[in-house]
């Protein structure tokens, strides 16, 4: 397909404000994601209700919603504009969290957490589509590692911005402040971080709409011709989905499982598990992610589609020797585990989003990248934590044995993943007759 388009990309200034607007909105929605958790005992108190309660606010309530967007989310992507799409879904989640913030019970908390779930499912696909039409091929994985480091960041910031406030809170710093002075300090918190989030809607007013390039032709195609689109490019994309999948089934697994390995088997005091889990986690993450990008980029200038999905598959090994070090009877060797799983993860993650916004024609790029985040909830969320807890219950019969059960599980998962990249290497990245 030609570029219709004969100007040039994007000035570098233009390009990388975009992007670093993009990461901040990445980091924003992932704080509103996570900062239930560091809520959740004042919650449980203030509402009266039970652990399996809290669950659907941190799980279903959002994760489900998220998934079921997600695929409308990426059709709008590919027919609109896509910045309008994200400064309207920011909003939706930023006032989404503000709204947990002053919701009476339970069900309306419940009702907040979706409209978070809603809002944040219009990010990723929208901002992909975008960075692909704003920088070349030989440098979209940079700019996606950038985007995704973001997102990878706002876990441990919400652990760590929700427990700052918090304790200011508690301590009374607000008293006095509109509406946050007078209200519990978990409501507070999630008020200002809801409010704080409304700044990615005015920055995105600041974005000019990409020119959409490498399109067969203008405007919206019919649904149909989006399932021909796929469907032509099958053998390729279905492992590549698979092997994403795959790695999110140990990226779950792994995350949801190794405070509790650090306990149970090492005795590490919370205090102790939390500065290490966040700081190994994040790192592993932010480093994976800058560097799955500019792999990526490395790759596509010396092979093409082909290197750069074999880049995937290798990272993807890598991950599963960080799943062994897991199960070996040292703290510091479990958290040398951790961080390379993060680190590959992320590598493989960023990489494959880079190949995939190459490689499916523009009119689906949305789509393309909601599939992912589809897929990954569905089977990593889905599978990830239960496996680990059914090889730990049924295969070992020893709640010690959490990390053997992790390594069981989670290894060939990455093996599998691998497996996968190479398929979908082999098929994608062969020249076009």
């Amino acid at each position: 397909m030609n570029d219709p388009v004969a100007s040039e990309y994007p000035p570098p200034r233009s390009q990388w404000w975009m992007v670093g607007i993009f990461a901040f909105a990445g980091l924003m929605s992932y704080t509103d994601r996570v900062v239930l958790s560091v809520l959740v005992d004042p919650i449980r108190r203030d509402l009266a209700i039970g652990d399996s309660r809290v669950s659907l606010l941190q799980g279903a309530a959002f994760a489900i919603v998220y998934v079921l967007a997600g695929l409308p989310f990426g059709r709008l992507a590919d027919r609109t504009i896509r910045i309008r799409l994200i400064i309207v879904g920011a909003t939706i989640w930023s006032v989404g969290t503000i709204l947990c913030g002053l919701a009476p019970s339970f069900w309306s908390l419940f009702a907040a957490r979706i409209l978070v779930g809603i809002g944040e499912a219009a990010l990723a696909p929208a901002a992909v589509s975008m960075i692909s039409d704003s920088f070349p091929p030989a440098q979209r994985g940079t700019a996606v590692g950038v985007f995704l480091t973001g997102m990878v960041a706002g876990g441990p910031t919400a652990v760590a911005a929700g427990g700052v406030l918090l304790g200011a809170a508690q301590a009374n710093m607000f008293a006095g402040w509109p509406v946050v002075g007078a209200v519990a300090p978990w409501r507070a918190v999630l008020i200002l971080i809801g409010s704080f989030g409304l700044l990615v809607p005015v920055l995105g007013l600041t974005i000019k709409e990409p020119v959409r390039r490498e399109v067969a032709r203008q405007g919206s195609i019919p649904l149909g011709d989006v399932v021909r689109l796929f469907s032509a490019q099958a053998a390729g994309l279905v492992p590549l989905y698979l092997g994403l999948a795959l790695l999110s089934i140990g990226d779950y697994g792994i995350l949801s499982w190794m405070p509790t390995l650090l306990s149970r088997r090492f005795g590490l005091r919370p205090a102790e598990i939390g500065a290490l889990f966040g700081i190994v986690s994040a790192l592993g993450g932010i480093i994976g992610s800058l560097a799955g990008g500019m792999l990526a980029d490395a790759a596509e200038r010396f092979g093409g589609t082909r290197a750069r999905l074999g880049a995937v598959a290798v990272a993807a090994l890598v991950a599963a020797v960080g799943a062994g070090l897991v199960a070996v009877s040292s703290s510091m060797v479990a958290l040398a585990g951790l961080g390379l799983w993060t680190f590959a993860s992320n590598l493989a993650g960023a990489a494959g989003m880079a190949a995939l916004g190459t490689v499916v024609p523009n009119e689906i790029r949305g789509v393309s990248i909601s599939l992912v985040a589809f897929c990954n909830t569905l089977l990593g969320l889905g599978f990830g934590p239960t496996l680990v807890a059914l090889a730990t219950e049924r295969v070992y019969h020893d709640p010690v044995a959490v990390g053997l059960a992790m390594t069981t599980t989670i290894l060939p998962a990455a093996v599998l993943g691998a497996i996968m990249f190479a398929r979908s290497s082999r098929v994608l990245g062969r020249p076009v007759a």
